[in-house]
């Protein structure tokens, strides 16, 4: 599928800020990020409004609902509205999660999978079959958990690489969620990034998150990025490279400026990260 890759960073492209985007986009956003499923479809006002952004700016769909990892069949009329709409807004990467969210119907959370051989081959083949409806390699993300599911034959890092190895797929790198589960789990951040399938890294998430008072960490996208969030950024750098990152925001919203410091750290790190390859 044709279209534009996104390049630089990035901001959640969100209705509660539109207002303040149509009177000015921050300077440092190259490319806006959108779920697929709060869009494909919509007319009238809505529509004229996205088109007048992605006649300007490169979009990335990420999805919330295909659930890779569900026991559903998926939902080939919904992949098929996407790659539509991907087509339509000249859209080239798509990217879901690596987990499951419906059962009867929609949960409306993203749950985790079990760690296991059988749960590989049946997420990566669901995997591959939503790769041949979109016709495209998408990125798969790591996800925030709370409750890790019994049964693993593997640790994490070991079943997302095996799972986008046999489905041929990307990763979607998210380091924000790389910390929740560190802090809410007990292991090192580091390692667990430098344990994942890096070379097969397409596009990296930042974003903030709320401490509870019993010290649990919840992966809300609600404020904003921490230090500890920004050095597993600098790392993931240091192996992948700049690559393509977003900042996700998707409630309690500051001043759109505030937000655009924000996407303006990303882009000093991603020059400074470049600087350093082109030196070594």
């Amino acid at each position: 599928m044709n279209g534009r890759w996104p390049q630089g960073a990035g901001l959640g492209f969100r209705r509660e800020l539109l207002p303040e985007l149509e009177a000015g986009v921050p300077e440092a956003v190259d490319f806006f990020e959108l779920a697929p499923e709060n869009w494909a479809g919509m007319g009238g006002r809505s529509a004229r409004q996205l088109r007048a952004f992605t006649e300007r700016y490169p979009f990335v769909c990420h999805g919330l609902s295909l659930s890779p990892g569900g026991m559903l069949p998926l939902d080939v009329d919904l992949l098929r509205r996407i790659r539509a709409f991907m087509a339509s807004h000249g859209i080239a990467l798509y990217t879901e999660h690596l987990s499951w969210s419906n059962d009867v119907g929609q949960l409306y959370d993203l749950l985790p999978l079990p760690c296991t051989g059988e749960a590989v081959r049946w997420t990566a083949a669901r995997i591959r079959q939503a790769q041949d409806v979109l016709g495209m390699r998408i990125g798969i993300e790591n996800a925030s958990y709370y409750v890790a599911p019994p049964g693993a034959e593997m640790d994490e890092t070991e079943f997302i690489r095996a799972v986008l190895e046999e489905a041929d797929c990307l990763l979607h790198l998210d380091v924000n969620n790389i910390l929740v589960n560190a802090r809410n789990f007990g292991f090192d951040p580091l390692g667990f990034l430098h344990a994942l399938p890096l070379e097969r890294a397409c596009y990296i998430h930042v974003a903030g998150h709320h401490r509870e008072p019993d010290g649990l960490l919840i992966d809300t996208h609600g404020a904003e990025v921490i230090a500890d969030v920004w050095q597993l950024l600098d790392a993931a750098y240091r192996r992948t490279g700049p690559l393509p990152t977003c900042l996700e925001r998707d409630f309690d919203f500051p001043p759109l400026a505030e937000l655009g410091a924000e996407v303006a750290q990303i882009a000093r790190m991603q020059r400074r990260a470049g600087a350093t390859a082109v030196a070594a």
